[in-house]
């Protein structure tokens, strides 16, 4: 072993007759470093937008939820809710009410969904620490009720904070006898606004935050609710918690996680990452030529030394893996300095944002950065395997006309 590798490593470094054999072998090494890095720095980049889009999700995704599997509301019974709250590893529940509505401020109007929360929800989620003005606050000691829009509603409507101009909540009544009076049609809510939240584009331009107890009014529902929203303790087991709470609420509920919350969106991430790791290592296959075509000119070359070295006692074996091993130099002399320049890059982004994102939606001004340490064992892995491939191949092909033994 360690004579093949002495030998592979002379015949890989030493300068040769023919200065294409040169060339060839450095444009392999260029192309697999190429392939690697390009591997490294689009993985960690995804990596990075999947930690900030889950960032985003986290501040307004609660753990768990749970909502009717027939329907848009249902009654959040008290023997469940007391059952649910001795669940192990849950922190804390939040019952809601979603209902579109049409908003006016002023002489603008916005259609939007109202979402009326209860006094824990600001421990459910992390929507109090998003706040673009004011705070989260949906009653005061005085009992005093606030809305709390999103940025792109406000925006739309031209409100700020001001204790002026109040927001109307405008709905239609459910119940109650039908006539042509347009006033006893549609219900309606004045409500001022305590704050302005700021998560995403499709949240902020959609949700207005109410207390549950005005919701509740306006929606003309009196003991149902949209859904629980759940968050789990520091110490708690997801999956343990899950099943529980599908025990305690049966078949007719949707228990979700937050994987599950935004299923497609995490869906559509992986399959695009997978697509581009296929697409990058088809380039690495390609590339991966320049191997063959460089051993197969060296071994046409050290023909007299293959003779030399069987007359010297090196058997079949001993000759293959030579040039094998001349190969695999090549991937992975490229695989390392692939991994080097992509990690080199990837710091680079993450240290000082060098390429910046082209959209004012976003909460980062640069393309975030995660690098993992399974990427940087899955790509060289790759890269290796499709390397010792591209040596396997020529070597076993051609050495059959100098070796003159069947493999």
């Amino acid at each position: 072993m360690k004579l093949s590798i002495y030998i592979a490593k002379r015949y890989l470094f030493a300068k040769k007759s023919r200065n294409a054999i040169n060339v060839i072998s450095s444009v392999s090494v260029a192309g697999v470093a190429v392939g690697t890095m390009a591997l490294i720095i689009i993985l960690s980049v995804f990596n990075g937008l999947e930690t900030m889009v889950t960032s985003i999700f986290n501040k307004f995704d609660p753990d768990i939820k749970i909502t009717a599997a027939a329907g848009k509301t249902f009654i959040a019974d008290t023997t469940r809710l007391k059952l649910l709250a001795n669940v192990r590893g849950l922190c804390c529940y939040s019952l809601t009410i979603e209902e579109n509505a049409l908003l006016k401020y002023g002489d603008r109007q916005y259609i939007a969904t109202i979402k009326g929360v209860d006094d824990n929800y600001a421990m459910v989620t992390n929507i109090d620490s998003s706040m673009w003005e004011g705070d989260f606050v949906l009653k005061n000691d005085k009992g005093r009720v606030f809305a709390i829009p999103g940025l792109g509603v406000a925006q739309y409507l031209g409100m700020r904070i001001n204790f002026i101009t109040p927001l109307n909540i405008i709905l239609p009544r459910k119940t109650g006898s039908t006539n042509f009076n347009p006033e006893t049609a549609l219900k309606n809510k004045y409500i001022f606004p305590a704050g302005i939240f700021e998560v995403e584009k499709e949240y902020d331009s959609k949700y207005v935050y109410i207390p549950l107890e005005v919701a509740r009014e306006l929606t003309e529902i009196d003991k149902g609710v949209t859904s629980v929203e759940i968050k789990f303790s520091e110490n708690a087991d997801p999956q343990s918690v899950q099943k529980s709470i599908v025990k305690i609420f049966g078949k007719g509920f949707i228990v979700q996680n937050r994987y599950e919350q935004q299923e497609i969106f995490y869906k559509v991430m992986k399959s695009e990452r997978l697509a581009i790791f296929f697409i990058l290592t088809l380039i690495l296959i390609i590339a991966s030529f320049n191997i063959i075509g460089s051993l197969t000119m060296l071994i046409i070359e050290k023909e007299r030394d293959i003779q030399i070295l069987k007359s010297l006692g090196a058997d079949n074996n001993l000759i293959r893996k030579i040039f094998i091993f001349e190969g695999w130099l090549i991937s992975i002399i490229g695989a390392v300095a692939g991994i080097i320049l992509g990690f080199i890059i990837c710091w680079l982004q993450q240290t000082y944002g060098l390429i910046k994102l082209q959209s004012e939606s976003l909460i980062m001004d640069s393309y975030p950065v995660v690098m993992k340490l399974k990427d940087f064992i899955i790509v060289p892995g790759t890269v290796l395997l499709i390397g010792y491939w591209a040596a396997w191949y020529p070597v076993r092909y051609l050495t059959k006309k100098f070796l003159n033994k069947d493999v």
